[in-house]
């Protein structure tokens, strides 16, 4: 779990029931016109944008990656991959097919590896594999995003609607508050739709894909590397290039000025 995006959501709606309940009672910032022009002018808007299946595809897709973290870092990867170099070394592809990994996309590399397939075969699928992937994880964030873009204007639409309707019943007193209300809390509502949760979410997801992008990438160099039989050192000094320098080295190693 990414404990950080949950943690972050709890605070924000924490902090924003605290100061709704330092003012007085939460069912004053209730209302159902509000949430029908933000969430249903938002969500049309973003139909227009994407096909359904994108959003059918997207949306589950980018809320599952804001709250979850990769199983291996790329420094693990590296690690591991030097490890698997190890085993195809002495025991030859035959060997692979017993290794274990909890990451699927490096588990599928190790299967192509031990079953024979020749370097472009492995290079072509895993390629397309990652690229797929990563489309699909740029959908949803830029579903995300869209959304985080519309909640505003269409709090902004509802604002306006509130205070047609206000000043269109300014003879009947008793409808200027509830009006009112509505007018306040359709802009209340976009600015949290899209400052708490979409466009944060956006960002999470577009920082989860340059991780994914890089992990995914070694994966496939060190996949390749082992097909080719090289040497589990060779392999390491390789893939560490894709590290930042102060995760080049070993803990307790002292890093190069």
């Amino acid at each position: 779990m990414d404990i950080m995006t949950g943690a972050g959501l709890l605070a924000g709606i924490i902090v924003i029931s605290v100061m709704m309940l330092l003012g007085g009672d939460l069912h004053m910032f209730i209302s159902e016109h509000a949430m029908i022009i933000i969430f249903g002018g938002s969500i049309a808007a973003t139909m227009i944008r994407f096909p359904l299946g994108v959003m059918l595809h997207g949306l589950p897709l980018g809320a599952k990656f804001a709250f979850t973290m990769s199983r291996l870092s790329a420094r693990d990867l590296v690690d591991e991959l030097a490890r698997i170099a190890e085993i195809a070394r002495k025991q030859g592809p035959v060997g692979l097919e017993k290794v274990e990994t909890d990451e699927p996309f490096l588990a599928k590399g190790i299967r192509y590896v031990a079953d024979g397939y020749d370097l472009e075969f492995i290079r072509d699928n895993l390629e397309r594999d990652r690229d797929n992937f990563l489309m699909h994880l740029d959908e949803g964030s830029k579903i995300y995003r869209a959304i985080g873009d519309c909640a505003p204007a269409f709090g902004m639409i509802g604002t306006l609607i509130g205070m047609v309707q206000m000043f269109a019943n300014m003879t009947d007193p008793s409808k200027l508050g509830p009006f009112m209300a509505t007018a306040l809390l359709a802009t209340l509502y976009g600015a949290l739709v899209a400052n708490l949760f979409c466009l944060p979410i956006a960002d999470k997801l577009h920082g989860k894909l340059l991780d994914e992008e890089t992990n995914r990438t070694l994966i496939i160099d060190g996949i390749l590397m082992i097909r080719d039989s090289k040497s589990p050192a060779l392999v390491r000094e390789m893939l560490l290039a894709y590290l930042p320098e102060k995760h080049r080295h070993e803990e307790g190693e002292p890093v190069p000025a």
